[in-house]
């Protein structure tokens, strides 16, 4: 018997040593931070509501749509719209469940189309891009991914289209398998490749996120939110895709013609990545019509952009941003940050959620027009 245990001792040590390994740790990241260019006073609340907010769209007529954070587990509806200060299903509440299990990131495209991405509860079940005319409310699109393309673990929680309509872009952060790629998805023909699967450029690195409602390291250190690939963006140009890792210190792009082109070998795409910038910890990328590209700072609630000469400074920062997640221009130059709150979701009890409510959408005037809805 004292064998067994010791045995089963030494077993139970390994299995908590590897998982430590692959899911836990993590170093401090520098503060980047610089005197921001606004005063946070400037920050405008737009909504509040009794669930964590995932993501924001907003169009360029002004309409405001987002989802329920999913890491929430919201039991109701899961994607609405802010319409004359409440929120409304959209679609109507009767098709969400049937729409609907585990969606996050969502954008409006140049066509008026909004387009959601549902991950599937991490890829143990069904991965669903949607389509809807923001018009009618009608279906226009629907896919369901294999699960070669979105495999159990991973996270697709992030997208955007091209400016012509015809390929999505999606982010599998990845945060359980530790696989993180970018999807490239065909709206014609419904041909879906994973690319740059585990390259540096979209891997989390060994960094800790010390937000200031609490450090992200769970179970005594065991477990530590490290994520891949997530916050991505286009260029107005359409010649460019922005992304960057949450945990991870830069920022990178990839010029859009061989992301499209299938026949490219991964080794060339891999040689086209470049690295652009240092960034912060960070969520959500959005771009704007001057070549600026912003980046949420997960660590000092705020939101950062990047210039032409590659120049990082902190663009707005505020005590009332708790995570700032997901950006979305929309139109007379506002800017708007959905704050997820995620630090008061992740293993928190229905009850914490809900007490830790209501969660915001602010937005700000960082005096640079962009693209509505990206």
């Amino acid at each position: 018997m004292k064998n067994i245990f010791l045995f089963l001792l030494a077993i139970s040590l390994i299995l908590v040593a590897t998982l430590r390994v692959r899911y836990g740790g993590g170093d401090p990241y520098q503060d980047l931070s610089t005197a921001p260019l606004l005063d946070g006073a400037q920050i405008e609340e737009v909504l509040r509501y009794k669930e964590p907010i995932g993501n924001v769209a907003v169009s360029r007529d002004g309409r405001v749509f987002f989802t329920v954070h999913p890491e929430s587990r919201p039991q109701g509806n899961k994607l609405l719209e802010w319409v004359n200060g409440a929120a409304v299903p959209f679609p109507n509440g009767t098709v969400q469940p049937h729409l609907f299990n585990t969606v996050l990131g969502l954008v409006v495209d140049r066509q008026d189309r909004l387009w959601t991405i549902d991950h599937g509860n991490h890829g143990f079940g069904t991965a669903r891009l949607l389509a809807f005319d923001i018009a009618s409310g009608n279906i226009v699109h629907d896919h369901e991914f294999r699960p070669d393309i979105a495999p159990a673990g991973s996270l697709l929680q992030d997208l955007q289209v091209s400016a012509d309509g015809e390929t999505v872009f999606i982010a599998d952060a990845s945060l359980w398998r530790k696989r993180s790629a970018i999807i490239v998805y065909d709206i014609a023909t419904r041909d879906a490749r994973r690319v740059l699967e585990s390259h540096i450029s979209v891997s989390a690195q060994n960094y800790l996120i010390r937000n200031p409602n609490r450090d992200m390291s769970f179970l005594n250190g065991l477990v530590t939110l490290k994520t891949g690939v997530d916050g991505i963006a286009l260029d107005a140009g359409n010649n460019w895709l922005y992304f960057g890792a949450m945990n991870h210190g830069g920022l990178f792009r990839v010029p859009v013609r061989d992301l499209r082109n299938p026949v490219l070998a991964s080794r060339n795409l891999e040689k086209a990545v470049e690295r652009y910038s240092d960034k912060p910890l960070s969520d959500g990328l959005s771009s704007d019509l001057s070549g600026n590209i912003y980046i949420t700072d997960v660590e000092h609630g705020a939101v950062l952009l990047v210039d032409g000469d590659r120049t990082l400074q902190t663009v707005i920062k505020s005590e009332k941003i708790r995570w700032a997640d997901g950006l979305s221009f929309g139109p007379d130059g506002w800017l708007y940050l959905a704050d997820s709150a995620l630090s008061e979701q992740i293993l928190q009890s229905t009850d914490h959620v809900a007490a830790a409510g209501p969660y915001f959408i602010f937005r700000f005037q960082p005096g640079f027009t962009g693209i509505p809805g990206q």
